[in-house]
């Protein structure tokens, strides 16, 4: 077995490696309306968004990392091989959907690369399905949440500016800038939690920590990695959710940012660890069918929606594939 400070690079390797695909796989999620509506230009939007990710953690704490590092799975099971093959099966699933342009869910992706290398290296049962369950609940809920927001905000602004004349598409211009600053606050404070566990569950493993506590210089690294994704942008996923939904105005752009942020923050209060894709999609479509059903191209949720739910068995299968290669090295025999 390698010495744990080879063990412990290699983590951070991996983990800082996925968090930086998190950002790049979810900028979209935080700028595509804002660009879509020409409230900004993309790299404007995509440096703004960067920052705050940067900044969400460090204002809200650390409750999601505490879910993934301890409510998941025992700390016997919890293995380095587990780990790396956990963080490798879900940074493949996020390159491979990435090149497709499907925007699928990155928690989805690491939740089942844990599932599927415990599993095999330690059995199904031994798994905490009272812990997953909550993560489930934040997981599938929080989409029909996001549509059902996005739909009533939508509703309220129809309301509010029934008077209203063309020039309120300045407002809704201007507005959007500070809801995709929440939006990205909201993103960071809940993605780069999903590394601080992986990466303080890893520290635990390898006896650098006896207790479960997310360090500083784990919070200020994971922020800066998703931080340095989101700044490099994933084009393909930022013109399926800003182009391919309906043809999306600044009051769209306003509205589903609005309710996205609102939901994915309230979850990163509450320990959730919650698909920001999934949130932010289902709100762009709630937000267009208050306005009109028959607008909003269904089709491209159909497929997007096969990919979820094909997200955590295949990654899943991943993690258990790869654990049962990293078995077979000789550094980790014995």
């Amino acid at each position: 077995m390698p010495s744990p400070h080879i063990l412990l690079a290699v983590l951070l390797i991996l983990a800082l490696t996925f968090d930086f695909l998190n950002g790049f796989h979810d900028s979209a999620n935080v700028v595509a309306t804002m660009i879509a509506s020409r409230a900004m230009t993309p790299r404007a939007a995509l440096g703004i968004a960067a920052v705050s990710e940067f900044s969400g953690p460090l204002l809200f704490g650390v409750a999601v990392a505490t879910t993934i590092g301890k409510e998941v799975a025992p700390p016997n099971a919890l293995t380095i091989p587990v780990v790396f093959a956990a963080l490798l099966a879900a940074s493949l699933w996020n390159i491979i959907t990435w090149y497709f342009g499907i925007p699928s869910s990155s928690s989805h992706a690491l939740i089942g690369g844990i599932m599927g290398a415990v599993a095999l290296g330690a059995g199904i049962e031994v798994i905490h399905w009272e812990g997953l369950t909550k993560v489930f609940i934040a997981l599938f809920f929080s989409p029909l949440i996001g549509f059902v927001v996005g739909w009533i905000l939508m509703r309220i602004i129809f309301f509010l500016a029934r008077d209203a004349t063309p020039k309120a598409n300045l407002f809704f211009k201007g507005a959007q800038v500070p809801t995709a600053l929440a939006l990205a606050l909201s993103h960071g404070a809940n993605d780069s939690q999903k590394t601080m566990g992986i990466i303080t569950m890893g520290l635990v493993i390898l006896g650098y920590q006896k207790t479960f506590h997310v360090p500083l210089w784990v919070i200020l690294a994971s922020a800066s990695a998703i931080s340095l994704g989101t700044a490099t942008g994933g084009w393909r996923i930022i013109h399926t959710l800003g182009a391919k939904f309906y043809r999306i105005r600044p009051v769209h752009g306003f509205a589903s940012q609005a309710a996205s942020a609102a939901v994915i923050l309230s979850a990163s209060l509450l320990g959730g660890p919650v698909s920001t894709t999934q949130v932010v999609s289902s709100s762009i479509l709630g937000v267009g069918a208050a306005q009109r059903r028959s607008q909003v191209r269904w089709g491209v949720m159909a497929d997007m929606l096969t990919a979820w739910l094909l997200t955590i068995p295949l990654s899943a299968a991943l993690g258990a594939g790869l654990f049962w290669l990293l078995s077979l090295l000789p550094y980790f025999q014995g």
